[in-house]
């Protein structure tokens, strides 16, 4: 029995504080090939499920709130129930797929059971078929569930061998008495917790010292973004149905415009989104403005060495995105300027001290200040996640994994939501919208990837420019060329 992490219980606090929010990442990679038959894809999943124990255990929330939610082991686990079967009406191409997609992250996880879903998809044009990897955020983040495909798939066609079947007795689960009194005795060692906590302060006060004064700053960067954003139909309450689609770009594109333009590959693609929600405003008639489009960035805080490979290890930022700015070059230098400015404030101290200070209080209180806050937001229209996922080819039974397509979820006032994902040599969007507020999700994706094109044909603009002037620079006006080398 373990015991949740403040943040992944804040997931479900959030979960619980709106009936219409399902708090489940997932994605959608494609393959090629025959659709594998359910009995083939349960006896492979089957080999790779011991290395992932996660996906074994289920939610136990304790009485009265006296504590974290649990993880317990499921004793009555069933792998087909986690594993469904469905196919796309013709054409099967990619409307038809993000329809499915949209109805299949409608719906909430079924907390009587380990909190996943696998759907294998058939009807995919020509000759593909698609897997559907719903997890709770309550038991990864994004870099763990990128993690999720190493460990799923194969780096080449022939299968890797199953890992040694788990047949280990699982216990019956812990009673509501037994996780109440188990909470109280957590509780009770709460001042133990915190006086060792001050203690480590006094043993290093420079260091804590350091500490506070960092996070003093960084709030004070934090509170104008907590002011309300201006006023468009990009915020709202949402409903429980979803709409989905994407755009798609090259990594060539990205890491071209990145050479030639400066920043960073999170620069670049929150600059092309950027873009992306200027054009969805216009074509709604709505003239954007600064201010208008602040989004949540969640930023890893995870070790390289973190032995615990899942679970959320994850902070976050505010940032604004410059979608009043028409010329996508002063866009982007806009977004660097305003995320070189978040990271010099250490704005991302705030959102981890926070979240670690769940451990040092009673979960009663920490929730309540969860949904608190959730009430309460309105300064957040967006969120825009970045997670980097596999450079390397992917297979399934033999079978290569062609296309990753991210999906994040939306709750409380934030009417869209965008991911972006990174495989091979592709980065694809995956953008998230409320099915009433967004029947024009798609003018979003468009503009995304028109966003991207303008920043390439700049980035290409100025090589030419700088290659002109190098040439001007090595052979100035009036000065002889050297005569070429011929034969004498």
């Amino acid at each position: 029995m373990d015991r949740l992490k403040p943040l992944d219980a804040a997931f479900i606090d959030a979960e619980d504080e709106d009936r219409h929010t399902s708090m489940a990442i997932a994605s959608i990679a494609v393959l090629e090939g025959p659709v594998p038959s359910r009995e083939e894809f349960l006896a492979y999943l089957a080999g790779r499920l011991p290395q992932v124990p996660v996906y074994r255990r289920k939610l136990r929330t304790v009485p009265f709130r006296l504590g974290r939610p649990v993880w317990v082991d499921d004793p009555n686990f069933d792998l087909g129930y986690h594993v469904r079967r469905t196919a796309l009406p013709e054409p099967g191409g990619d409307q038809q797929l993000a329809e499915l997609m949209a109805r299949v992250m409608s719906q909430r996880l079924d907390r009587d059971h380990p909190l996943w879903e696998y759907w294998v998809v058939e009807g995919l044009a020509p000759d593909r078929w698609a897997l559907i990897s719903k997890v709770h955020h309550s038991m990864v983040d994004g870099v763990a569930g990128a993690d999720l495909y190493r460990v799923i798939f194969d780096f080449a066609p022939e299968p890797s061998p199953s890992a040694a079947f788990d047949d280990r007795t699982v216990t019956a689960e812990p009673s509501a008495a037994l996780l109440a009194a188990r909470a109280a005795l957590d509780m009770a060692a709460l001042p133990a917790r915190q006086a060792l906590a001050l203690s480590r302060a006094a043993a290093n006060p420079g260091r804590a010292l350091r500490q506070a004064a960092g996070t003093a700053r960084a709030v004070a960067k934090l509170t104008p973004s907590l002011w309300p954003a201006s006023r468009s139909s990009l915020s709202g309450q949402i409903g429980r149905e979803r709409r989905y689609t994407w755009a798609r770009a090259s990594l060539a594109d990205i890491r071209t415009v990145k050479r030639e333009l400066g920043g960073t590959m999170n620069d670049v693609v929150l600059a092309a989104i950027s873009g992306g929600f200027r054009e969805l405003l216009l074509a709604r008639g709505e003239l954007p403005e600064s201010h208008e489009v602040p989004s949540l960035v969640p930023v890893s805080v995870r070790a390289p060495d973190d032995e615990d490979s899942y679970g959320n290890r994850v902070s976050a930022v505010v940032a604004d995105l410059p979608v009043h700015i028409a010329d996508p070059v002063e866009r982007l230098a806009a977004v660097r300027a305003e995320l070189q400015s978040l990271k010099a404030s250490r704005e991302a101290m705030v959102g981890e001290t926070l979240a670690g200070l769940g451990s040092y209080s009673p979960y009663l209180l920490a929730s309540w200040w969860v949904r608190i806050a959730l009430a309460a937001q309105r300064e957040i229209v967006t969120v825009t996640t970045n997670v980097p996922g596999p450079r390397q080819p992917l297979y399934g039974m033999g079978r290569r994994l062609v296309e990753i397509i991210p999906y994040v979820p939306i709750a409380t006032t934030v009417r869209t939501g965008i991911s972006i994902f990174t495989y091979c040599d592709d980065v694809t969007f995956g953008v998230t919208g409320d099915f009433a507020a967004n029947p024009d999700l798609d003018v979003l994706a468009q503009g995304i990837e028109h966003s991207v094109a303008e920043l390439v044909s700049a980035a290409k603009r100025h090589s030419r420019s700088a290659a002109s002037r190098r040439s001007r620079q090595a052979h100035p006006a009036g000065q002889d060329r050297p005569a070429s080398a011929g034969p004498h």
